[in-house]
């Protein structure tokens, strides 16, 4: 039994980092853990200039604590009328990483996002020439869908016609939560699929927002899946496939956005995630692939050298938190906090 793993510092290729306070408190975890991380433009407004990525990507490198290194990959948030001129500039100057498609109403601040991918076809059609990628919230959003199933309709009814339009456009499913997606990702050959799996996904099934009572600390957009789905993901995410890699959709709201009528969903997993995806690696057998789906599958996708210095994991208690405070006393839950974890990053060494 391995009692400490080390790899090259991974990168999070999925993350919400929100603004001000909520910035500053919860940006220290991800930086413990990770080198990188491609960062969501949902904000309020969300990020749809070069201007306002420049700006927020200025706010987050201010937020890096003292001696660090972290460099935030920003997004662009794809609307209606967004302007193909603007993402190639952004692109060129190397300010955006990749554009982010949420259909529109499908998660949170997702309200300005694409009501029809026919709008967007200039804007994919420049994205294709240059190699950009398009990052996609893959859930149906008409009227009917079961919301356990909107996953699996929108492969059929929207990503498999637009791969089929755009047939060099580089496209990431993220947060994958099916089997149908893991398999429909782990079938393509061409090179231009890949998908990011979260914690949670990994972890759990849908039975937990519901175990004792409803849960909504365990609510998540996409929803948990039945056990059969998790179980395919972690069949993808541990078998060596360089389609799939780590992206925690690490997501804080504070505990009375949870808590409420009309919850808000996502979960906060920046603490703790990188032991979380350890732990899955160990109960799969699969220990020898964990650094290639933590530090190397994703960076490759997207073109980007491998970062400097690496991470060791050791076999003892995390001490992570249960929950932490942005100010105004408010808290934020952690995922798996409090101890639930035997594994804890012990050590962050520079090359």
């Amino acid at each position: 039994m391995a009692q400490s793993v080390t790899i090259r510092r991974p990168d999070d290729m999925h993350l919400h980092l929100r603004d001000e306070n909520t910035l500053r408190t919860v940006l220290p975890y991800t930086v413990r853990q990770f080198g990188r991380a491609i960062v969501m433009p949902n904000l309020k407004p969300p990020v749809t200039t070069v201007a306002a990525a420049r700006a927020y990507r200025e706010r987050i490198l201010a937020a890096v604590p003292a001696g660090a290194s972290f460099e935030p990959l920003m997004t662009a948030y794809l609307c209606d009328n967004t302007d193909p001129e603007e993402i190639s500039r952004g692109f060129n100057e190397r300010v955006f990483t990749a554009v982010k498609l949420y259909p529109a109403g499908a998660t949170t601040h997702s309200e300005y996002g694409v009501t029809c991918t026919s709008k967007v076809e200039k804007v994919l059609d420049v994205m294709q020439e240059l190699g950009m990628p398009l990052l996609i919230h893959g859930e149906s959003t008409e009227a009917g869908v079961d919301v356990f199933d909107k996953e699996a309709v929108f492969l059929d009814d929207v990503l498999k016609p637009l791969l089929e339009k755009f047939p060099a456009l580089k496209v990431v499913l993220e947060h994958i939560t099916t089997e149908q997606a893991a398999d429909f990702v782990d079938a393509d050959r061409s090179g231009r699929l890949a998908a990011t799996i979260t914690p949670q996904h990994l972890l759990l099934n849908r039975n937990a927002m519901f175990t004792g009572g409803l849960r909504p600390h365990y609510y998540c957009l996409p929803v948990l899946k039945r056990e059969q789905h998790r179980l395919a993901l972690r069949r993808v995410a541990t078998s060596g496939s360089s389609s799939f890699f780590l992206g925690t959709d690490s997501a804080p709201h504070e505990r009375g956005a949870k808590e409420a009528a009309c919850g808000c969903a996502g979960i906060f997993s920046a603490p703790t995630a990188l032991e979380a995806y350890l732990t899955v690696f160990e109960q799969e057998n699969a220990l020898d692939r964990f650094e290639a789906f933590a530090s190397e599958n994703g960076r490759r996708f997207y073109g980007l050298p491998p970062n400097e210095g690496t991470v060791t994991l050791t076999r003892e208690r995390n001490d992570a938190p249960r929950s932490i405070s942005p100010g105004d006393n408010k808290s934020i839950e952690t995922f798996m906090g409090g101890g639930e974890l035997s594994w804890r990053v012990s050590e962050e060494r520079a090359s």
